[in-house]
């Protein structure tokens, strides 16, 4: 029996927590890189696809971002799905659908058939990412969240760590193989890891404490306890508290905020640096390494520092702040590659940080059934920011040449979430 009451039973439970982050997180990051990957990579097979296809800004921006409003109907259903049947068979079905549908994308001829598979990517992935944020509520109680968070959503960069380059290699070296298009390419070769990955979390995942075989009772019972015993603080856990709870519908709207920060990075970083003078696919992805290895570092540093101090508004504000700041930097030095570069850098770090801590906000408030439809509504009011960022700066740039004015937006949304955060009190989060 693990017991709790001395320095030699705090040292045992860590070392169980540090077993269950091995077993779990390195698996989670995966399929969160892979999922990223696919959303993300339309932003390199731009750089091909609207000379190869005549398509517009405006059209791509459109396209990239009615991902989103499939995203936000299927949102909800798909978590309230998950909390009832398990996780394990849920996110396996997520991710096999839409490796199919992304690897569809190689059949896009017009605007039509790219609004409709974009629409259909992100009814497939809906409920993938609120899952596991509510996944490992089943497991990390909330003093332990903000580093498990961090952890898991170091995903968003590191996937523009290894996709940036992936995908500039792609479109330099795959062009005309086999009579198809690089961007194309793209769509196939970066479809096969979530294939994969689905398969794997039909194999391996747990749904839960109780029945994970790799533990013994009573590290089951000590798991259960502790995350039973940090439930008791939250007052939300029916089905309704999580659509009701006025501070859930405020945590929406800060989370839009800083979503928009997030894609328009995501969208528009490869334009960006094009844009300040690069024009080999391959250097553009090799460029996008920095920002992304930036924002993996400051999120996993930041994270340690909250969980330290049990403090989670200023840990968000602060980095939200900077990224705006990186984004008006970037705006004014657009056209030097190295100040640019430094404005993207500082960008990206703040937007991904301040997102890793968001999310220790909404699960200290909520818990059971509220936690499942309270973090998917969040999460799919907060993603139609990733419809509207990237159709807004399409729009503006084909009207007046420029990114200037939609970076400009972006940076302001970002630093009207991080002040919302303060409509939190203090006390209902830093724990």
């Amino acid at each position: 029996m693990i017991a709790d009451s001395g320095p030699t039973d705090n040292a045992a439970e860590s070392w169980l927590y540090d077993r269950v982050t091995r077993r779990l997180i390195p698996l989670l990051f995966c399929c969160y890189v892979a999922a990223y990957l696919d959303r993300v990579n339309i932003s390199f097979a731009k750089l091909q696809m609207l000379s190869g296809l005549r398509f517009s800004e405006a059209v791509y921006g459109l396209g990239a971002g009615v991902f989103f409003m499939g995203y936000f109907f299927f949102e909800i259903p798909s978590n309230i799905i998950l909390h009832r049947v398990g996780a394990r068979r849920w996110i396996a079905r997520v991710m096999l659908t839409w490796a199919m549908v992304s690897a569809a994308m190689v059949f896009v001829r017009t605007p039509t058939s790219f609004y409709v598979l974009r629409f259909l990517l992100g009814v497939a992935e809906a409920g993938f990412f609120p899952g596991m944020i509510l996944y490992l509520t089943y497991w990390y109680p909330a003093p332990r969240r903000a580093r498990i968070m961090a952890l898991f959503m170091t995903a968003i960069p590191i996937a523009g760590v290894i996709g940036g380059p992936l995908s500039g290699w792609v479109l330099k070296a795959m062009t005309g193989v086999r009579g198809l298009a690089g961007w194309q390419w793209l769509f196939l070769i970066e479809a096969v890891p979530s294939l994969a990955l689905g398969v794997a979390v039909l194999v391996y995942l747990d749904d839960s404490i109780v029945g994970a075989r790799w533990l013994t009772a009573a590290e089951k019972e000590l798991l259960a306890r502790r995350v039973a015993e940090d439930q008791t603080q939250v007052s939300a856990h029916s089905l309704f508290d999580g659509l009701t709870n006025p501070r859930i519908w405020m945590l929406a709207a800060v989370y839009f905020c800083l979503i928009a920060g997030l894609y328009g990075a995501g969208f528009w970083m490869p334009t960006l640096i094009q844009r300040s003078g690069v024009a080999s696919p391959l250097a553009i992805g090799m460029l996008t390494v920095l920002p992304n290895a930036a924002g993996a570092i400051a999120m996993v540093a930041i994270s340690r520092a909250s969980d330290a101090a049990r403090e989670r508004r200023w840990h968000l504000i602060i980095p939200a702040l900077v990224g705006a700041a990186g984004w008006l930097l970037t705006v004014r030095y657009g056209a030097h590659s190295a100040a640019a570069l430094f404005g993207m850098t500082l960008a990206m770090a703040g937007v991904t940080t301040s997102l890793s801590q968001f999310w220790c906000l909404p699960t200290a408030i909520l818990a059971g059934a509220a936690a499942a439809t309270g973090i998917a509504l969040i999460n799919s009011i907060g993603n139609l920011a990733g419809f509207v960022s990237p159709w807004m700066i399409g729009w503006i740039i084909d009207r007046t040449r420029s990114t200037d004015l939609g970076v400009y937006a972006l940076a302001g949304l970002m630093s009207i979430g991080s002040l919302l955060v303060l409509t939190i009190p203090g006390r209902m989060v830093n724990r």
